[in-house]
């Protein structure tokens, strides 16, 4: 039972997994004081508000805050995009530059002129109509 237990653990992507998380975590950090520190102030330079939270909805007796509902949205596509253009962007063109590439096998078969069913480059007829292949 720990045997198993011990190689789930230790398999690879189990372990990248827990990296992941990890980093994740660390790069919240980094993504969090970018649109706290640095988003919202340009935000409140523009349309006076550091934020949309003073967008409400007024329904009936309720209230809507549909602010709130915009600075989350709002954080997600800057997450996205600092995730999409500072790690997934670059790591592409690091694995394309790294990536050989791929030489393509020569075909083992050919088409047999007469029944246009695969048979091996080497045969001299073919092993479905039996005609001679040149």
């Amino acid at each position: 039972m720990l045997k198993g237990f011990r190689d789930f653990i230790l398999r690879g992507n189990v372990v990248d997994l827990a990296v992941a998380v990890i980093l994740g975590a660390a790069f919240n950090a980094i993504v969090t004081s970018l649109v706290g520190d640095v988003l919202n102030p340009l935000i409140a330079a523009t349309f006076g508000k550091p934020d949309f939270s003073g967008v409400i909805l007024h329904v009936g007796g309720g209230a809507i805050k549909a602010g709130n509902f915009l600075n989350a949205a709002v954080a997600f596509l800057i997450v996205a995009g600092v995730v999409y253009f500072a790690i997934v962007l670059p790591t592409n063109a690091l694995l394309a530059r790294i990536k050989k590439p791929e030489t393509q096998a020569a075909p083992a078969t050919k088409p047999c002129p007469e029944c246009l069913s695969e048979i091996p480059l080497a045969a001299k007829r073919c092993a479905h109509c039996a005609q001679p292949v040149a």
